[in-house]
């Protein structure tokens, strides 16, 4: 163990990290936000070619709320959260973010 009592990097367990991420999305005409593409800080894109589901999704931040959606990239389903910032006056509506398995 080290001075923080995590164990070395070589002998941590696999974890889920929350990765904020920049995220293209439309508004239609009644205010339904739909997202069209995740890029990571890196300068990748991933398109998303479908949403197949929205739902409510509470978040582990006290005094948050958020949305997840279920979308398609590449093929494959993924979730994409929405977390919503709460400040009135806060000209941020929100943040995006994923979650990746770190080994």
């Amino acid at each position: 163990m080290n001075r923080t009592n995590r164990p070395p990097a070589h002998l941590s367990q696999p974890h889920v990290e929350k990765i904020y991420v920049k995220v293209t999305t439309d508004f239609d005409a009644t205010g339904m936000m739909t997202p069209k593409a995740i890029i990571w800080s890196d300068g990748r894109i991933f398109p998303i070619e479908k949403v197949t589901d929205y739902r409510p999704a509470s978040t582990l931040d006290p005094g948050r709320t958020g949305d997840c959606y279920t979308v398609m990239i590449k093929g494959e389903r993924k979730h994409l959260f929405f977390q919503r910032n709460r400040l009135i006056g806060d000209h941020r509506i929100g943040r995006w973010w994923v979650e990746v398995m770190v080994v």
